[in-house]
């Protein structure tokens, strides 16, 4: 395949590239990616809090119930 995306026998497109070239192992980070942007900041929804509550209120009273 040529640098353009193009067969080099027949010369048609078999890879459409964009402004930036095609993406590659090499051209594409990752971590930039999970990482997102500054300005998004996202907090935790109420619903996971209150799951990760009753599951600590669960687990604390297995653990006062082990010594009854």
């Amino acid at each position: 395949m040529n640098v353009d995306g193009s067969c080099p026998s027949c010369n048609r497109v078999v890879a459409n590239t964009n402004i930036n070239g095609s993406i590659t192992s090499g051209n594409l980070d990752l971590k930039s990616l999970a990482r997102g942007s500054n300005d998004e900041d996202v907090s935790v929804p109420w619903h996971f809090k209150l799951l990760v509550g009753a599951l600590v209120l669960y687990l604390a009273w297995r653990v006062v119930d082990l010594f009854r």
